[in-house]
């Protein structure tokens, strides 16, 4: 299977990578709701938490493998009262996909947005 061109991956906002793996799993670095090419994060909180998913599908995409090889997603929010317009996209996008996950309220994300998701996969799923 061939990969998609890194021009389809999310931008970098800093010096790290979009995913590193070892011991069979993929550490997804978390995504914000940015469009591949774009530097803005804008959106409702539901279409913040589908652009980050997609994000983070692109990257999984980008090393052969796909949402259902998600084992576990961190979804930070910068205010809990966005949890149930967050957990319905949540759903929509990985429907019937049902990774471990745990979501929290941080203070501030990079540039503004209200969501953020990192995620760990497996290599070996079948």
């Amino acid at each position: 299977m061939s990969r998609p061109p890194e021009t389809d991956l999310p931008r970098l906002l800093g010096p790290y990578s979009p995913c590193a793996a070892g011991s069979g799993l993929l550490f997804l670095s978390g995504q914000v709701a940015k469009r591949p090419g774009s530097v803005a994060v804008v959106g409702s909180v539901a279409e913040q938490t589908t652009q980050c998913l997609d994000n983070l599908f692109a990257v999984l995409a980008h090393e052969g493998l796909g949402p259902r090889h998600l084992l576990k997603c961190n979804v930070y929010l910068v205010d809990m009262h966005d949890f149930s317009e967050m957990n319905t996209a949540y759903d929509t996008a990985l429907h019937p996909w049902r990774p471990a996950r745990t979501t929290v309220q941080v203070a501030a994300l990079p540039q503004r947005a209200a969501v953020e998701i990192e995620a760990i996969a497996s290599l070996d799923v079948d």
